[in-house]
């Protein structure tokens, strides 16, 4: 700087604010009408689900599941599409002059496929060359797909296989260098469609650990997981879900820091089954998940699951009969609607977590019944005069009493869940820093900024801060062995907040004086 004046100079600033992540996106697997298979596709209200799965279906436990949740309150989901071996997707073919014609697929497996019909309509006056338009429907729901001007030139983006990529409906097989024939009549599928065979474990949890459940590892983030039983709780067929799968939905939990709600086991139809069956062979408690049960290293996988007793009942919206139905889809839509009114650190039940509007308990029970199964971790959907239904219950499957366990509550688990992704999110930018001083520093900056921000929110237990939350990150928990290993030790510990579970009142008779 030779001249006099006024020099401006940027500085980096060590300031790294950490977003705290979604805490109530849903993840669903099951058997649903058409949708792709085995590929986790994002609802955020229920018509994208009707779009892209076809809605309620009286096969498939999940479309009511998913039906509840956005009922409920829910407003984020991903679904997966399961299927089984046999199932297939129905063909059309537009018959041509000049080859074995356009061959023609629906865009998924299923029978819905069997009502899609195509219409061709060509503007030349020589209807065998190109260019022609295609109309494809599905006649059961009236959607309507439309393609012009489709050439026969491959390498051009209106060649038959570039213009249905986007299609929702169909998808190219063969005879893309044809001009189908224009005639005035619509060609219907062929009919082989087939949805295939009811849904097994093996198709939800198959022993690849590629599709079904596993899908979801190639999803950003998803915090509540929901496996409604594959066969509707009304058949004759109906039974639970392996302990198998559950133990490795809940294992798939537990590594992506996400809750598991486990659905009553199908006997569970009164108190006195439920409280029967706790110590009949289903693993703990008659639950259908075990400590350990494929864990890795042991671990305990019932912090990350909670248990809902009973079944609700409500009224299908297909057909207007009362029916019985899992309780995962409400209850999860209980939970994204608590936190987003109150917070993840709230206990989703009480007089406020209401049931969605026409269902209630497919058991009810008393307060006395209630006493026996909530201490032994399973929470209760009750009925009680004036307030409706509700979710009277906020234990985890750790959260029997015997258990003594510190995840007892669902919301103490969750709410280290969301600061443990949080944080694992908002440090990446860690990696790879000098590893001194002035990083730890920064760290205890911007963590103790993201836990001061949840304490003014009232997430935490305690009157100050420093009561409520710590964070250390210094030459103590850093040695020089440590560093020397490139290893950045960063302490966070929080007080939570405890659901006032149970409320004593005291009342004392006063003598006036004189």
């Amino acid at each position: 700087m030779n001249s006099p004046g006024v020099y401006v100079t940027e500085l980096p600033s060590s300031q790294h604010p950490i977003v705290g992540v979604a805490t109530s996106i849903a993840a669903f697997v099951g058997s649903a009408m058409q949708g792709p298979v085995g590929s986790p596709q994002i609802c955020n209200t229920w018509t994208d689900f009707v779009r892209t799965f076809g809605g309620l279906w009286p096969s498939s436990t999940m479309s009511y599941a998913v039906y509840q949740f956005f009922q409920n309150g829910g407003s984020t989901a991903y679904v997966v599409r399961v299927i089984a071996s046999d199932g297939a997707a129905a063909t059309l073919t537009l018959p041509s002059k000049g080859g074995a014609g356009v061959k023609l697929q629906a865009a998924n497996m299923g029978a819905w496929g069997n009502n899609l019909q195509a219409t061709v309509d060509n503007q030349n006056a020589d209807t065998t060359k190109p260019p022609w338009n295609l109309t494809v429907q599905n006649t059961a729901t009236g959607v309507t797909e439309r393609y012009i001007n489709i050439t026969t030139d491959a390498n051009s983006p209106k060649s038959l296989p570039n213009v249905l990529q986007s299609s929702q409906l169909v998808q190219y097989v063969s005879g893309a260098d044809q001009v189908p024939d224009v005639t005035p009549a619509a060609v219907m599928a062929s009919g082989d469609g087939k949805d295939g065979s009811q849904i097994t474990d093996s198709d939800i949890d198959p022993e690849s650990q590629t599709g079904g459940m596993w899908a979801l590892q190639t999803v950003d983030i998803f915090n509540i997981l929901c496996i409604p039983p594959p066969v509707p709780l009304t058949a004759d067929t109906a039974e639970d879900l392996l302990q198998t799968t559950y133990g490795h939905a809940a294992q798939l939990c537990v590594a992506r820091r996400a809750m598991l709600i486990v659905d009553p086991p199908v006997e569970w139809t009164s108190v006195s089954g439920a409280l029967g069956n706790l110590s009949g062979s289903k693993g703990r408690g008659g639950i259908p998940i075990t400590p350990a049960a494929t864990a890795p290293s042991g671990q305990d996988l019932a912090p990350n699951a909670a248990m809902y007793f009973p079944a609700i009942t409500a009224t299908d919206p297909l057909t207007g009969v009362q029916g019985t139905y899992a309780p995962c889809g409400a209850v999860a839509g209980v939970w994204a609607s608590t936190d987003s009114s109150r917070g993840v650190w709230k206990a989703p039940a009480g007089t406020g977590a209401g049931l969605p509007t026409g269902a209630s308990p497919a058991v009810l029970m008393t307060d006395d019944q209630n006493g026996e199964l909530n201490p032994l971790g399973i929470n209760c959907l009750r009925n009680f005069p004036v307030i409706g239904p509700v979710v009277w219950g906020a234990r985890t499957l750790q959260g029997a009493d015997l258990a003594e366990s510190r995840w007892k509550y669902i919301p103490v688990r969750r709410t280290a869940l969301y600061i443990e992704e949080s944080l694992r999110r908002g440090t990446q930018w860690v990696v790879f820093e000098p590893n001194a001083e002035p990083l730890w520093a920064s760290i205890r900056l911007n963590v103790g900024a993201f836990m001061a921000g949840l304490y003014r929110q009232g997430a935490f237990a305690g009157s100050t801060p420093s009561q409520a939350y710590l964070v250390k990150c210094d030459a103590e928990n850093n040695p020089p062995d440590q560093v020397a290993l490139g290893i950045v030790n960063i302490l966070v510990g929080f007080a939570p907040l405890y659901p006032a579970e149970f409320v004593l009142i005291s009342i004392e008779q006063l003598q006036l004086a004189g």
